[in-house]
Parts: C-alpha cells; structure tokens; sequence
C-alpha cells in the first residue's frame, strides 16, 4: 500500500488554493484515529546508549510530542476522506459527495498545518490499513467517517492541557472546532439528531458531562486509531 505521502502530493499542493465550500457544509450541519500501538519496548540501542525504535515515536515531553500526536491523526484522517472523495459509494447523493469533498480539503489543510508547524521534528508519513473499511458501502464509508471524528473531537479536547505554547494552544481549538462540525454533520447522515449521542467514547472513560465534547487521553486514542495504521508508533514521557 503506498504511504499517504506518496498518495497525496497533487491534494497537498493544491488544498491552500482550493476553494472549500464552507458555506453550504455549515448550513447542514451547522444545525445541529489503533496498530497504533503504545510500544516503548522491544528497540534497539544505538550507540551511547540512544534508543532506536522502529516506525515513528511520539515523545510527549513537549508541545512537539503532542503536535506530531494531532499530526498522526490527521495523516489518517486526511488518508480516509482523500479515497472517499476519489470514488464514493454509488449511493452517495450529490450533496454528500460535495461535502465529502469539503471535508476532504479540511483534513489536508490541517494535516499541513502540523506538518509545517513541526518542521524537521515532524515524523515520518503513516502507512495506513482500511481494509475494515468497505468503501463501496455508504453505511460501512458513514459508519468509519462518525467514528474517525468523534474520535479526533475526544483527542484534541484531552491532549489540549499538555500544550504550552499559547499559539498552539489556540490553533488546536480552532481545528477541534472545524472536526466538530464534521462530526455532527456525519452523525446526522448517519441517525439525524444523533449528532450528541457519545456514548460508546464514554463507556471509554470519556468524559462529557455538563454539555461538553468528550475528552479522552493518547493512551485511549492511539489503540482505537491504531487499527487502521500499519506503521508502529511509539509513546514515550506520556
């Protein structure tokens, strides 16, 4: 399977010239990440006594641990929406194309914002595995879709405290606030009026109480997004 890297470079060239048709997506749902595995054992030293591990390694001693914590998640989530919009089930309307295709663009966009922001400590491209996924299935394609943004929702609310920078800081809630859109807008494809309804992340310990988005740490979200990355990634200083 290529690595998004390969996949996307034409989408990721294009995504800051793109027109990204907002203002139809957030009339409709304005009303209203597995595999990933937290693995510190089993590397190799290098020499002096440096751990050398294999895949990618998320060290949370920092602001640049959580960055390129959001920025695995976009990769994955930027992977899913780009082969959506490329060939969408047959039984997809008009409407729900666009807005997949919207949806699309905002992924990217965010993903080469980590990317950017992170420079040279930014990690390495995602090998990601959706064969779970039916694409040709509007209920398996929607199903895959609600579960990938409640999931980013709860792990940008509960990796925000670990941010010290400011400026990160805001521009985290400026795109948790973006993936909140998607997924109230794709919980309503699904069951309208369900776009609240978080109960499977709280029977994961999230919590959502007193009208809040579910929060949930990295050490509950990099399993669950772990089933459909190939590549190990590992979680040091959590």
């Amino acid at each position: 399977m290529k690595n998004l890297q390969e996949q996307n470079t034409q989408e990721a060239q294009s995504v800051f010239t793109a027109q990204l048709q907002r203002r139809s997506f957030l009339q409709y749902a304005g009303a209203g990440a597995a595999g990933i595995a937290l693995m510190a054992a089993g590397c190799k030293k290098r020499d002096r006594g440096i751990p050398e591990y294999e895949g990618v390694t998320l060290d949370f001693k920092d602001d640049f641990g959580v960055l390129n914590y959001a920025y695995a998640l976009e990769q994955l989530e930027a992977a899913f929406y780009i082969q959506v919009a490329s060939a969408p089930p047959s039984d997809f309307t008009a409407a729900q194309k666009a807005y997949f295709q919207d949806i699309q663009f905002h992924e990217i966009a965010h993903r080469e914002y980590f990317k950017k922001a992170l420079s040279t400590a930014a990690i390495g491209s995602l090998e990601v595995d959706f064969s779970s996924i039916d694409f040709t299935s509007k209920t398996s394609v929607l199903g895959a879709a609600m579960a990938f943004e409640d999931l980013g929702v709860a792990a940008y609310n509960g990796a925000g405290v670990r941010l010290k920078d400011t400026n990160y800081l805001l521009a985290a809630g400026k795109i948790v606030s973006v993936e909140a859109r998607h997924a109230s807008y794709i919980r309503d494809l699904v069951s309208y009026g369900s776009f609240a309804d978080l109960t499977t992340l709280t029977a994961l310990g999230a919590n959502n109480a007193g009208g809040l988005d579910a929060a949930l740490t990295p050490d509950k979200v990099l399993p669950i997004a772990g089933k459909y990355v190939k590549t190990k990634i590992n979680v040091i200083n959590l």
